[in-house]
């Protein structure tokens, strides 16, 4: 078998043997760091966000004050772990949940803030129309609706979280644009089934990272159907990328 067909090479110097050059695959090293499931965080965190601020618009309890009291925990549980986990899922090669948890812990950020200031007298949060709330309401609810999509290729479990929320946002959108106290209900009730969809997935994620299996079912697509989706020939054979001849060896795409 010629070098050539081992992969090798010889290099020869004045006075030296000929010695083959290891192959890329025998010279290269790798460091791997491990990571969890970002999104064990980014969702516990927004479930139970969602879950506090979607019973008080649903009228389950509260007073017109009540949101002086969620806020610290909205801006930092919901927003800032969350955002946190968004930056993690970066890492994680997961361009759904960077998306998701990264606009959405943004958001609960800005939403602690808006009622801190309210709390401090720098403004004061209107009691029924709230017109610039709405629109934001209705960039979140199109933004997620775009992630929503994207999910039907990761799992359902996932898809029905951002699909009820994406629903949620656009009646809250509703609700702040016109005032309407129906629709702020119908509002609170769809969000708060998002946060219970979140809490199933956080913890379906969290005890499949602690029994090394799934427990409870996400309904990922199988395999094959991974590997069909991402076939580039009509008879659905899978090429090999051009790149490192295995991939990225021990390096684990998305959660």
């Amino acid at each position: 078998m010629s070098d050539t067909q081992t992969g090798q090479q010889r290099f020869t110097r004045p006075g030296a043997e000929q010695r083959p050059i290891p192959s890329v695959e025998e010279r290269t090293r790798m460091v791997l760091q491990p990571i969890a499931a970002p999104s064990i965080l980014g969702l516990f965190a927004f479930a139970a966000a969602t879950f506090m601020v979607s019973t008080n618009m649903a009228h389950w309890y509260g007073t017109p004050t009540s949101g002086l009291y969620l806020f610290p925990f909205a801006a930092v549980f919901g927003g800032l772990a969350q955002l946190l986990a968004g930056m993690w899922s970066y890492r994680a090669r997961d361009g759904v949940a960077t998306a998701m948890h990264g606009m959405w812990g943004s958001f609960w950020i800005a939403y602690g803030i808006l009622w801190l200031l309210d709390a401090t007298g720098t403004i004061a949060i209107p009691a029924g129309k709230f017109p610039e709330l709405g629109y934001w309401f209705l960039a979140l609810g199109a933004i997620t609706l775009a992630g929503t999509l994207a999910a039907t290729f990761e799992s359902l479990g996932l898809t029905s979280v951002l699909g009820l929320l994406a629903a949620g946002s656009v009646f809250a959108a509703l609700h702040y644009l016109t005032g309407s106290g129906t629709w702020e209900t119908i509002a609170g009730w769809v969000l708060f089934a998002s946060a219970l969809a979140a809490f199933y997935v956080a913890t379906a994620l969290m005890m499949e990272s602690a029994a090394g299996r799934a427990i409870l079912p996400l309904g990922k697509p199988s395999a094959k159907a991974r590997a069909k989706a991402e076939a580039d020939e009509p008879d659905g054979r899978v090429t090999e990328a051009i790149g490192w001849i295995l991939g990225e060896p021990g390096i684990r795409h998305g959660q």
